[in-house]
């Protein structure tokens, strides 16, 4: 069996063979090596360069059609150039195949080091750009490297727990609340040192501590475990001002400056975040140095969330506070244009409609004939009447005694209307105003018995309540109430 040295093959013979009758494989070997011994003297014997490696395997494809044979033959050589193609030449000198003619024609001769040359050159282009991406950093690349490293080591262990913070902790009134420590490393990469790290759902008591006297962000992390952890914080005592969340799937230690300075400043309230996720009510009070106005910016906001607030409802305020002293002098005559026939004021309104589109006219009537004039303001008395729907200064019944189960459905009638409506002790209706002047005027008004709004009952509205001797609180649900006064009755649309 013929020796063939793949790995020192350095060129390929390619032969094309014609045969004028059908052959085997063997029978074209054996004219190969029996028509070209010595041929080429020793040196060249095909055999002897068989069995020393320096000629491989002859490989012969043959096909058979129409009495003839044709086929490829391929001869691999680890000789020289020149010895090569004289091996190569003296192929064409077979001129016969057992009993056949034949014809042996060279097509080429390959260098198989050509596609080892073109994949090394390949390949030292693939090592070169990556030496030149990673291993060699530009001067910019090496300074962030020692920024980062610097920021890092800024790192301080603050607290009896020793949490991983940021220098600026103590000096900021501000801070934000981390999961762990990659994700306080990666705020002082970039540039936010106001950081501690929560260490976990554990609750520990440097950071209670630290929530009562700077304003909190709790910035968490866009999986389950932030909302866990939120859920523990609120009920562990934390006073929480801010959340902030990374998008869903990720982690804040993953996010990049720019990411991270924008969630930072679309970050929500906590009592809205802990509503929308249908989380547990914050517990416990306020911290002292919230303002009243922020307070009530946010009552407010928990007010109007059940549906947007009509554009036609700020009319009224406006029209009730400039005119408080002609109420009562136009209130006692209202009863008097009442009790006259409908049609007499069909007939007076083409009048009062040429009369203003007439202008001031020198025909005017007389003075004797002037006593239909007064009624000339009868379209005006909607106006009147939607005035004194407003107000809840009057103590005057504007609806017939109810019962409890009719101020329930009284809460279905307002549904959507952000209207609010005061009872006396008789549960008759003695007022109405919007959602949003509730406190307002409950606290300028006495005798209120029981109060029906479209809106959610919060701490303090609740209290005042109590102060002002209301009894009965229906709305539509419960907001954010830690202690119910004992002297009142809460109730919701559910229960």
């Amino acid at each position: 069996m013929a020796k063939t040295y793949i790995d020192t093959v350095k060129y390929l013979v390619y032969t094309n063979v014609e045969i004028g009758g059908l052959v085997e494989k063997p029978d074209v070997v054996g004219a190969i090596f029996g028509q070209t011994e010595g041929l080429l003297g020793d040196e060249l014997d095909l055999r002897d360069l068989q069995k020393n490696g320096r000629i491989g395997r002859i490989e012969v494809d043959l096909s058979g059609r129409d009495g003839k044979t044709t086929g490829v033959i391929k001869i691999p050589s680890s000789l020289d150039m020149v010895e090569t193609c004289i091996i190569a030449a003296a192929l064409e000198t077979v001129d016969r195949v057992g009993p056949c003619e034949a014809r042996l024609k060279i097509t080429k001769v390959e260098d198989t080091r050509n596609q080892k040359r073109k994949q090394l050159v390949d390949r030292a282009k693939l090592l070169l750009k990556t030496l030149l991406n990673t291993e060699i950093p530009e001067s910019k690349e090496i300074s962030q490297l020692v920024r980062d490293e610097v920021k890092t080591a800024e790192i301080v262990e603050y607290g009896p727990d020793r949490l991983p913070a940021g220098p600026a902790i103590d000096r900021s009134n501000e801070v934000v609340f981390v999961e762990g420590r990659a994700d306080v490393v990666n705020m002082l990469k970039n540039d936010i040192t106001n950081v501690i790290a929560i260490g976990g759902a554990k609750v520990t008591r440097t950071i209670v501590e630290l929530s009562k006297k700077k304003e909190v962000t709790l910035f968490l992390d866009g999986d389950r475990g932030g909302d866990i952890i939120l859920n523990e914080l609120a009920q562990g005592g934390v006073d929480i001002d801010f959340v902030s969340r990374a998008p869903a799937g990720l982690e804040v230690e993953e996010l990049t400056r720019k990411e991270l300075i924008k969630f930072l400043r679309n970050r929500t309230p906590f009592e809205q975040t802990v509503k929308g996720k249908g989380g547990p009510e914050r517990r416990g009070a306020e911290a002292p140095r919230f303002r009243q106005q922020i307070a009530e910016a946010r009552e407010r906001d928990a007010i109007r969330e059940e549906a947007p607030e009509p554009r036609l409802e700020a009319r009224p305020e406006p029209r009730f506070e400039a005119r408080p002293e002609p109420r009562p002098e136009r209130f006692e005559p209202r009863p008097e244009p009442r009790m006259e026939p409908h049609p007499e004021p069909r007939m007076e309104r083409p009048a009062q409609q040429d009369f203003r589109r007439g202008g001031k006219r020198r025909d005017m009537p007389s003075p004797a004939d002037l006593p239909d004039v007064p009624r000339i303001d009868m379209p005006e008395e909607p106006a009147l009447k939607i005035q004194e729907s407003t107000p809840v200064a009057a103590a005057t019944p504007l609806s017939p005694p109810l019962d409890k189960e009719g101020l329930m459905k009284e809460l279905d009638s307002l549904a959507n209307t952000l209207k609010a409506r005061f009872y006396n002790g008789s549960y008759e209706r003695v007022g109405e105003v919007p959602v949003r002047d509730v406190i307002k005027s409950l606290s300028e008004t006495n005798g209120v018995h029981a109060i029906v709004f479209d809106g959610i009952i919060t701490q303090r509205l609740a209290d005042l309540a109590s102060k002002q001797g209301v009894k009965l609180l229906i709305g539509l649900k419960i907001g954010n109430v830690n202690k119910v006064p004992d002297n009142i009755e809460i109730v919701t649309k559910n229960k």
